[in-house]
């Protein structure tokens, strides 16, 4: 299977809702049912998949030709000042690694950390250092899975698109995982196509044309205050120009994934996927 197509490729944060059945393997079937194209297994919470159960994964993913990534635990903080905390990141991390390569997924992606006490420099030095260890380790192993920190939506998370480019640019062989939601959301801006425009205009910059044609993206609707993210909403629900969006996407002939994390997130998957192809706008 190939890892990236050259298109965008459309798909849901976990088991999607409202079906009865809530095990990964349920999810991937329904995905493939559903006519959508790609499975992000969510570790948020932790881990309960064995080697079995990861390898069943593999197996019907392969044979429904639905590429998978890998959402790491939500308690990763690379940036603690707590010398243990730091290490256990590392850990869920190299873990997170570990089951993605057993179900057959290409990517990990998590939360880098927050600021804590400490400035962006200093949350910026210490997430390096951490994740540059955890890279050292999966080459070592001859691991094939990309790690993709993600851009975060709260104010006290480290993770704004500056400090997520230039974290890429300098572990190498890491690549980011864009969340657009959370762009919007820590500044209340980023919601228009001018906007969406500039980051697309950015990453290649940064990172190189190539980074446009693997991109991993997270989406969702948002509720957001003065501090950031709040909760996620489903895109109808939301003030995020999602047809902006779409069409900025488009015109950078962006190809990748695009993992949905609203609450419906497979109806909304499928809603941009349908808007994408047919290069059509949301009906008002």
């Amino acid at each position: 299977m190939a890892l990236y197509a050259d298109r965008l490729l459309f798909g849901p944060a976990g088991v999607p809702s409202g079906i009865e059945q809530t095990s990964t393997l349920d999810g991937i079937q329904h995905v493939a049912k559903f006519g959508l194209d790609c499975f992000e297994i969510e570790f948020v919470k932790g881990y309960r998949m064995g080697s079995d159960t990861a390898s069943r994964i593999k197996e019907k993913a392969q044979e429904l030709k639905i590429p998978l990534s890998v959402h790491a635990p939500y308690y990763v903080n690379l940036s603690s000042p707590e010398e243990g905390k730091r290490l256990a990141s590392q850990d869920m991390i190299l873990r997170s690694a570990i089951l993605a390569e057993k179900c057959g997924a290409e990517c990990v992606v998590f939360h880098p950390g927050y600021y804590g006490g400490n400035s962006p420099d200093v949350a910026f030095k210490s997430i390096k250092k951490g994740l540059a260890e955890v890279v050292s380790i999966l080459r070592k192993e001859r691991s094939a899975v990309m790690l993709r920190p993600e851009t975060m939506g709260k104010k006290s998370q480290f993770g704004t698109l500056e400090e997520i480019l230039l974290l890429c640019r300098e572990v190498e062989g890491i690549q980011p995982c864009i969340d657009f939601a959370h762009i919007h959301s820590r500044e209340g801006r980023a919601n228009s196509y001018r906007e969406f425009y500039s980051i697309l205009r950015k990453i290649e910059k940064k990172l190189g044309a190539q980074a446009l044609k693997t991109m991993h993206i997270h989406i969702s609707g948002v509720e957001y205050n003065k501090n950031g993210e709040i909760r996620h909403l489903n895109l109808k629900d939301s003030d995020f120009r999602y047809d902006d969006w779409i069409q900025a996407l488009r015109d950078f002939d962006v190809s990748g994934r695009i993992i949905c994390e609203s609450p419906d997130q497979a109806t909304d998957a499928f809603m941009l996927k349908k808007m994408y192809k047919l290069g059509m706008r949301s009906e008002e």
